[in-house]
């Protein structure tokens, strides 16, 4: 089953792009692209596996030639570790003990 949330999704987009640090209003939830994740044709991954970025950010992470694909997957994980420490330093989502 996969785990889908509108107000995560909305709540990110608040957030400055984590690879950037633009806030230009184009900062969306991205998706991670990896099959680990959910990942398949047609179908998201995970709703909390998820990276603020903007939108120039995000065309370079899913359709770039400027990285490889192991630098984009390194810069996605940077950018996803930095959104969920936003999240909680937010108290945006908690830890359930």
């Amino acid at each position: 089953m996969m785990f889908r949330s509108k107000k995560l999704l909305e709540a990110v987009r608040a957030f400055p792009c984590q690879l950037c640090g633009i806030s230009d209003g184009t900062v969306v939830a991205a998706h991670s692209n990896q099959l680990r994740d959910g990942k398949g044709r047609g179908l998201k991954a995970h709703d909390y596996r998820i990276a603020a970025l903007c939108f120039r950010c995000h065309s370079e992470l899913d359709q770039g030639a400027k990285m490889s694909r192991a630098e984009r997957e390194e810069a996605w994980e940077r950018a996803h570790r930095a959104t969920v420490g936003l999240l909680f330093d937010q108290g945006l989502v908690w830890v359930v003990a």
